[in-house]
């Protein structure tokens, strides 16, 4: 086995310089050892994503902080400010049913003879949980319809300040994911509604809720990311169609659902209502102006009513313009389900009784084109039922209109 090799073998170096790179190895080497034994000098998160972030590019200067009013930091104070503001007006919502009512014991399995049948709890539980907002001093709350959608469940309202109060469902939107609950007692903080038209895309949106149903007043902040969007949310037992959704980036996660999505004023923009499990920050919220049409007619009438127009339809697009040689870039075409029962104009309806036909093109609602920012839903959503209306539409090429009268749409009974 050779002897190691003797200091001496060393390339001759002064010995205040040897010293000097000994001590910047040593501080090399002993730093190294610091970063990675140290908790507090990681990144949190590494635990949750399972790699370390790659190493920062040599050469990078960091710019300071902003601290000009006028270059941001202005907007972090209004931020503050509105989310103070509206957090006494945002409640969770409790859902707890006894479901020794409707479920019986686990039975005798077989297969584990050894195992006891597991018995139901007595009493109500906690089965599930949401969010929701004042909109009037006596105690009206806007939330979502799939938060308060079992009828022999109980629901309770917790309020900032420590509160528990019984609610009542006042009542149930029969078309949109919307519901009206409603609380005893006065003076309590509530939140108004954006102006129509007012949000736009890339404006900074504030949400907030009972996020996973344990983590109250949870606040994330972004953009309108965009308008408009139709889409399909599935829920435990069925799916509901959104209509006019916002899309936002802010975060909004299970238990958020009813929760106010409000501007940098504290208006209400929309109704924190589904989120994306296939994308990451893609968010949706229905309309504000659609709660407060509801929340308008629940304190007018007692009651939610939606229009009926009785006709199914798709919407009009490149390529079903070029599939069907459309001479028109815009409105929707009457057309049948892929269901044969599913008719395209139902029978008894309004359209039907207005001699709407399949294969017909509507293009306009009272002078207003159905394009990407009217759907055709929406417009007729605008009117109560028992109004008269006009459709442009396209019939064999030529043009007309047509009167119809609207009905109240029934949800069809199970």
């Amino acid at each position: 086995m050779p002897a190691p090799q003797s200091l001496q073998k060393l390339p001759k170096l002064p010995f205040v310089l040897f010293v000097l790179l000994a001590a910047i190895v040593g501080g090399l080497v002993g730093g190294s050892f610091g970063l990675l034994a140290a908790p507090s000098l990681r990144e949190p998160l590494l635990a949750l994503v399972g790699k370390l972030p790659p190493p920062a590019s040599t050469g990078v200067t960091v710019p300071p902080p902003v601290t000009s009013q006028t270059q941001g930091i202005a907007e972090d104070d209004q931020t503050v400010s509105v989310v103070q503001r509206s957090l006494p007006a945002v409640v969770s919502i409790v859902i707890t049913k006894d479901l020794s009512k409707t479920a019986a014991a686990q039975p005798y399995d077989p297969l584990n003879p050894l195992a006891e049948p597991v018995p139901v709890p007595q009493g109500p539980q906690t089965i599930g949980g949401g969010s929701g907002f004042f909109v009037s001093a006596d105690g009206l709350i806007v939330t979502n319809k799939h938060v308060v959608e079992d009828t022999e469940a109980d629901y309770t309202v917790l309020t900032r300040d420590g509160k528990k109060l019984p609610a009542k469902v006042l009542a149930r939107d029969p078309v949109l994911d919307l519901a009206i609950l409603k609380v005893d007692g006065q003076n309590f903080p509530y939140l108004s509604f954006a102006d129509a038209g007012s949000l736009k895309i890339g404006q900074t949106v504030i949400a907030i809720g009972n996020a996973l149903d344990e983590f109250r007043d949870t606040v994330t902040k972004g953009i309108v990311s965009g308008l408009n969007r139709r889409l399909t949310a599935d829920d435990a037992d069925s799916q509901v169609v959104l209509e006019e959704a916002i899309q936002t980036d802010a975060a909004i996660n299970p238990g958020n659902s009813g929760g106010p999505l409000i501007d940098l004023y504290g208006r209400v923009v929309g109704v924190n209502t589904a989120m994306s499990y296939s994308g990451q920050l893609i968010g949706f919220a229905l309309p504000g102006t659609l709660a407060q049409r509801d929340a308008q007619q629940v304190q007018k009438t007692g009651r939610i009513t939606r229009s009926f127009l009785g006709v199914r339809y798709l919407v009009i697009d490149e390529d079903l313009i070029k599939k069907n040689q459309l001479t028109v870039d815009h409105g929707v075409l009457i057309a049948r389900g892929q269901d044969p029962t599913d008719l395209a104009v139902i029978p008894g309806s309004p359209a039907d009784k207005a001699g709407l036909l399949e294969n017909d093109i509507i293009l306009s609602v009272n002078g207003t084109a159905i394009d990407d920012e009217h759907s055709l839903s929406a417009l007729i959503g605008n009117f109560d039922p028992g109004a008269t209306i006009t459709l442009h539409i396209q019939r064999h090429g030529e043009e007309k209109d047509v009167s119809v009268t609207l009905d109240e749409y029934k949800p069809p009974t199970p």
